[in-house]
């Protein structure tokens, strides 16, 4: 038997718990997964164009067109693929984030409905495992954004010989900056997702004023765009690789769109984050993708090589200048702007979301900050800077569990938009017993599954062979290129399909909507304890004044 002591401790590390709340911490519910009550729906309409500007203004997508570029595409074409794949992804959005908006929950929630109590594990296990990777990859790059910081700030640090050994692939100057990123990082965890507009706000203009001082610089010292907009199309087929970079944009926002509801839970009135998604998504994914490509060419023209990471541009166009005092000014500004960027991105893909996740797993003990500091602490024990330089084939295989993203977004719009038409029973996601319509058969829902398998299988000897040969072009690999678009659709139908088949129970049971009077910091619908003890007390005032009314009478 467990010591008193013991049974102690456990109850103090549990999460805290609402002093009005109707819940309680266990298998299935914390503070963080119950449907967000009204008080803590704190994002309107130009909260989400943040989110967007974070999301689609980053230096993964500054530097899209670096791989456009290799598909053998013209600048011109490659951003038609950006437009086409930035709209497709708003449009994902719009659809991925209806749980959150209507019902407030998140994802790790919304996949008990598809996916059973039980099996729900399995998605939000396989977001926990790609986010952790690359998180440290993300943190990485802000380490070395805060080293060009202090590089801009004396120019003999930036220069030192490393201090470290060649096998460990980082500079102490890098590492150095890792570790100032990760105290930057720590405090930005206790803010609570429904209070970060205002970090995002500055994190944006900082980035932006980034990209628009690389902008001015690049164009007006090159005289014009730069040779990358001369190119020529070399594509063996142009439809097929057109098809490649808009799948490649598709696939980099993927996470983010199946993920949606974790932030849309969070929006004040229903259709605030329509508008910005709609908009603010496309519009940010392309501008940034498109500055990036200028900048790029015009720099070229400039430097004499063709740089598309801009904290390596800013760091040799310090060189270039000989390290000048306002030029050091600039990069460190602009490396600030870097620095934010990351700090942003890996709070709104990573921390939030993966924490949630990991709430998801141990709800008594974890909660989303918990989640972030755990994150944390595995992303740089995963010795990302190694990843990058030696690891290219394990690399290769975390991107690619990205295509299994794909199938999981399909199946999960199919059920909750199609067959349940946004309807959820919300006390049952909150139910582990055989009483919920979301157990199914032990916990797991067959359909779900064979749908992801059969929505996953024809990408694994494509996946299996890029390992192998990265240069390989049979048709599984081709295949295997356009897996985002190709897996959502197989997931979709076949989904729908079996479902045709062989019904879900109560599909139809549920409201189209969150009563908050009900659900309001419970998951029950019924009467919290703290209202029956005011209605009891109430009754119980109620008496005493009749007693002494009555005392009064008689003397």
């Amino acid at each position: 038997m467990t010591s008193p002591k013991l049974r102690k401790l456990a109850k103090r590390l549990e999460c805290p718990v609402d002093e009005d709340g109707g819940y309680t911490n266990d298998r299935w519910t914390n503070r963080d997964l119950i449907p967000i009550p009204p008080d803590r729906r704190t994002y309107k309409i130009w909260s989400f164009c943040i989110y967007w500007f974070v999301s689609g203004a980053c230096i993964s997508a500054y530097s899209t067109g670096s791989s456009l570029l290799a598909y053998g595409l013209t600048a011109q074409q490659s951003m038609a693929c950006v437009v086409i794949g930035a709209v497709i992804t708003g449009l994902l959005s719009v659809i991925s984030g209806f749980p959150g908006e209507i019902h407030h929950i998140g994802f790790t929630v919304v996949s008990r409905m598809s996916w059973g109590m039980k099996g729900s594990y399995f998605p939000v296990c396989l977001r926990v495992f790609t986010s952790v990777w690359w998180f440290g990859i993300q943190s990485y790059w802000g380490g070395q954004a805060v080293n060009l910081m202090l590089g801009a700030m004396s120019p003999s640090w930036k220069h030192q010989p490393n201090k470290f050994a060649t096998s460990s692939h980082i500079t102490h100057q890098d590492f150095t900056g890792v570790v100032l990123w990760y105290l930057a990082y720590i405090p930005l965890v206790l803010v609570p997702p429904e209070r970060l507009q205002r970090p995002f706000v500055a994190s944006s203009a900082a980035f932006g004023a980034t990209l628009i001082g690389l902008l001015a610089w690049a164009v007006s010292h090159a005289g014009g765009g730069g040779p990358l907009f001369k190119t020529v199309n070399t594509a063996s087929s142009t439809p097929y690789s057109m098809m490649l970079g808009i799948t490649s944009i598709l696939g980099s926002w993927g996470s983010g769109t199946i993920g949606q509801s974790d932030w849309v839970r969070y929006s004040e009135r229903r259709y605030y984050p329509l508008l910005s998604q709609m908009f603010a998504a496309p519009m940010m994914i392309t501008v940034c993708a498109l500055i990036g490509v200028v900048v790029t060419s015009a720099s070229s023209s400039i430097l004499g090589e063709i740089i598309w990471s801009p904290i390596s541009l800013l760091s040799a166009i310090q060189d270039y200048y000989d390290s000048s005092s306002a030029v050091r000014a600039a990069v460190f500004f602009a490396g600030l702007g870097c620095t934010c960027a990351q700090l942003s991105i890996n709070v709104l893909l990573n921390s939030v979301s993966t924490g949630m996740d990991m709430a998801g797993l141990w709800p008594r003990y974890l909660n989303i900050r918990r989640g972030a500091y755990l994150l944390a602490a595995i992303g740089i024990a995963s010795n990302p800077w190694q990843i990058l330089a030696s690891a290219a084939t394990f690399l290769s295989v975390i991107s690619g569990l990205g295509v299994f993203i794909a199938p999981m977004t399909g199946i999960m719009l199919a059920d909750y938009i199609v067959l349940r038409r946004c309807k959820a029973k919300i006390e049952d996601l909150y139910n582990g017993t055989p009483q919920s319509i979301y157990w199914y058969k032990n916990g797991f829902h067959w359909r779900a599954i064979v749908a992801f398998v059969m929505g996953s299988w024809p990408f694994c000897p494509g996946f299996i062979m890029i390992l192998i040969d990265p240069t390989s072009t049979s048709a599984w690999v081709k295949l295997f290129n356009i897996s985002f678009l190709v897996g959502l659709s197989i997931g979709f139908v076949v989904y729908l399909t079996i479902c045709t088949i062989s019904p879900i129970p109560h599909v139809k049971e549920g409201l189209n909507y969150l009563d908050d009077e009900r659900f309001c910091k419970n998951v029950t619908g019924e009467p919290t304890t703290s209202q029956d003890d005011e209605y009891k007390n109430d009754n119980d005032r109620d008496v005493k004044d009749v007693e002494i009314s009555a005392v009064i009478r008689e003397v």
